[in-house]
Order: structure tokens, then C-alpha cells, then sequence
């Protein structure tokens, strides 16, 4: 009988490869953006972990009491990251709209906000995507990104999980917790679901971004060259 564990890394394959090679990503991670785009998707990350912690923190199922590690936990790291990037005073610009939060990350984090307090199988769904994410591709990501952009493990705490040991026994024990969970067949099936859907919400995040940038490399090529964009009137028919 398949460990659900490997169900689930099967299952999820194809999203988890699409999610991949979104535009953002594969650009980002061959040297081809700027430090200012690593900085951005960490602004992501914080309003998404912000969400997702705060969800496992309210939902009372014991049977994600052996994944609410406190040495996963992000947010703390990613507030030291933002501090690096930004400035102290980053909680301030980002409360008043100065940092940009994009469509896809705001509506991840509204909806962790709004199902994973009461539904067990939507949250272990999107921790496993994320966390095991983090502990496996996250890695690769901190090394890249050091290397093409000159960024300084100081400001990359996200992907440093200092407490945990070494990460390939770890992330073993995590999918031991879940082959030993006491999740129903109609619970399993449903963790699948989510976990699915979790990556092609994750995907959306980093199609907001590249949107996001070109509109910004847009604008900067504009400005250089003296170009004037014309403004568009929206009409209501």
C-alpha cells in the first residue's frame, strides 16, 4: 500500500512543476532580475506566513499538533528579512501601501485568514506545500539568489531553519507524520485537493510579481528614453 506521504508527492507533481516554472521564478533564479525582486517576494512570503501561522495557531485539531514545529515558523525570520530590505520602518510603509502586496498574495492570505481556522485538511494541505517547499526548493532558491545578486545570508533568515537539525532527516520525519495521521480516506482525498489547488495559488503569486515588475521595467525604460504614456479613459457602455 502507497505511503500517503508519496500519494501526496505524486499527486501534486504537475502543479508543483507548473508552479515552477512560472516566468518569475526561472528569470529570478538565473541571475536575470534584480535584489529588489528577491526583496519582493519575501513581502509576499511575510503576508502569506503572517496568514498561515496565525491559522494553525487558531485551529485546535491535535492531529496538526506533530506539524506546528516552532522551528518552522517564518514570520519572525521573515520580519528580521523585510528589515534588511526595506529599512526599520518597513511595518509602517507596508501598512500604508508604500510596499506592494500583490492581488494573488492578498488573496492567499485572506483566504488561510478564512478556512484554515476550521478546516484541518485545507491547512495541512497548504503546510505541507509550503514548509516542505521551503526545506527543499527554498534552499536552492537561498543559494541562487546569494550567488547572482550578492545578498548576504542576513537578509535570507526566511530560508534558514536553524533549529531543526539537518534538513533531508527532518523533512523524513515530517512525512512519517503524515503516514502515521489519523486523516480518513475522505480526508486524504481532500488533503490531495488542496494541496493541488495549493500550488496553482502559489503559481498566482509569482505571475502577480512578474506582472508587477515589468510594469515597473516598463515605466524605468520609459523614463530613460523620455517616453510619455498617454492616459486611458475607461468608458461604460
Amino acid at each position: 500500500m502507497t505511503a500517503f506521504s508519496e500519494e501526496l508527492k505524486s499527486h501534486t507533481a504537475s502543479a508543483h512543476e507548473h508552479a515552477e516554472q512560472a516566468g518569475f521564478v526561472t528569470e529570478l533564479l538565473n541571475g536575470k532580475m534584480e535584489a529588489s525582486q528577491v526583496a519582493a517576494m519575501l513581502l509576499q512570503n511575510y503576508v502569506i506566513y503572517q496568514a498561515l501561522e496565525s491559522a494553525l495557531d487558531a485551529n485546535p485539531d491535535p492531529r496538526l499538533a506533530p506539524f506546528a514545529d516552532p522551528a518552522l515558523m517564518r514570520v519572525e525570520a521573515l520580519e528580521k528579512d523585510l528589515a534588511v530590505h526595506y529599512g526599520d520602518d518597513w511595518e509602517r510603509r507596508l501598512a500604508a501601501g508604500e510596499l506592494h502586496v500583490t492581488p494573488g498574495a492578498k488573496a492567499y492570505a485572506d483566504e488561510l485568514a478564512a478556512i484554515g481556522p476550521g478546516s484541518t485538511t485545507y491547512l495541512m494541505a497548504h503546510h505541507y506545500v509550503r514548509y516542505l517547499g521551503d526545506l527543499s526548493g527554498g534552499q536552492i532558491i537561498s543559494a541562487l539568489v546569494q550567488r547572482h545578486y550578492n545578498l548576504s545570508p542576513e537578509g535570507l533568515n526566511f530560508y534558514a531553519f536553524e533549529g531543526i537539525g539537518k534538513i533531508k532527516p527532518y523533512k523524513d520525519s515530517y512525512r512519517g507524520h503524515l503516514d502515521e495521521a489519523d486523516f480518513s480516506d475522505v480526508e486524504k482525498q481532500e488533503i490531495l485537493r488542496h494541496a493541488e489547488v495549493a500550488f496553482d495559488t502559489n503559481r498566482q503569486v509569482f505571475v502577480d510579481l512578474m506582472e508587477h515588475y515589468l510594469k515597473l521595467d516598463r515605466g524605468l525604460n520609459a523614463l530613460e528614453q523620455g517616453v510619455e504614456f498617454p492616459v486611458v479613459v475607461n468608458q461604460r457602455s
